[in-house]
């Protein structure tokens, strides 16, 4: 069905809250997560509405109505039965996790089956990076550089402490990975990154990936008063600042009742979406930033976006 295939990468700037729209527990406004792993998502029907909606304001036209250009890659707004959009977005799955750390503030954490999930996304959109992917032990760890290990080789995060020693290969991985999600402009955390990325079991990595989100307490407000609504306690989950997904963007030749003399191939419209618009045309979605989920008025849902190419 579809010709043409990338994979994008979603880089937190600030909190996300992508609901569930169901509590458990004590968090009333959980964030979405995938059933078998318990790792943090984002929803491919999100992310959808997301791209469409800045590219409504990125693509304007005169008469100050959606470019016709995007019902033709996203779907038509009304009449869905005309012609179906040329676009196909998948969840983001987790690749990386920012973990407090006793050195270097913070550590990016992934796991044997983040990075595995990873590699193979990366091959579905024809990428093929040499991405080693050794097991662990509980309490194990491999680091890409050294300078996050504490005395006696020890990886402190938040209050574990993991035995740990430094990996060339995670260092190959951490750069390959550097490389491709974070753009030039982001030279620090692209840096960061390369060095600070860790390696922990998939046990412990699911530990974090649980319990290290961002819990908000929020509080309603009665409109009369100005105070505090009695009983208007509640606590909202976001997945933290620094986080790192990977999904994929699929895009199928474009599609209508009538044949087009303009129709665009699969790979043409991919590449008006997501690299650098060619004199005369409309600037696409190349390294910009999507605003995703809820709670925008307050900051949160900033999500840079960075399409990696096939290599």
């Amino acid at each position: 069905m579809f010709q043409a295939t990338r994979a994008v990468f979603y880089y937190a700037i600030s909190p996300v809250h992508m609901g569930a729209g169901s509590a458990i527990g004590a968090i009333d406004s959980p964030i979405q997560r995938e059933v078998h792993t318990g790792h943090p998502m984002f929803a491919g029907a999100g992310l959808k509405g997301a791209m469409r909606h800045h590219l409504n304001a990125a693509w304007p036209t005169d008469n100050e109505r959606p470019n016709p250009l995007i019902a033709r890659m996203f779907g038509p707004d009304t009449r869905a039965s005309d012609f179906a959009g040329a676009i196909a977005i998948s969840d983001a799955q987790l690749v990386a996790l920012p973990v407090r750390s006793l050195k270097g503030g913070f550590a990016y954490a992934t796991s044997p089956v983040a990075l595995a999930r990873m590699a193979r996304l990366l091959a579905i959109a024809g990428s093929t990076p040499a991405i080693a992917i050794p097991e662990l032990q509980e309490g194990q760890a491999l680091v890409a550089s050294d300078r996050m290990l504490a005395a006696d080789s020890k990886l402190i995060l938040e209050a574990f402490e993991f035995a740990a020693h430094t990996d060339a290969r995670l260092g190959e991985t951490a750069k390959y990975i550097a490389d491709h999600a974070f753009a030039a402009s982001d030279a620090f955390f692209k840096d960061k990154f390369a060095k600070d990325l860790v390696l922990l079991s998939d046990a412990d990595f699911a530990h974090f990936a649980r319990h290290a989100m961002v819990v908000e307490a929020h509080v309603r407000i009665d409109d009369d008063t100005g105070t505090a609504d009695d009983g208007g306690l509640f606590y909202v989950e976001n997945l933290p600042p620094e986080s790192l997904l990977i999904g994929l963007v699929q895009a199928s030749n474009e599609r209508s009742k009538s044949p087009r003399d303009d129709a665009m191939v699969a790979s043409e419209i991919l590449r008006r979406l997501f690299d650098e618009a060619a004199p005369h045309e409309l600037p696409g979605m190349r390294d910009c930033v999507l605003q995703v989920g809820g709670d925008a008025t307050s900051g949160r849902g900033l999500v840079q976006v960075r399409c990696c190419d096939a290599n």
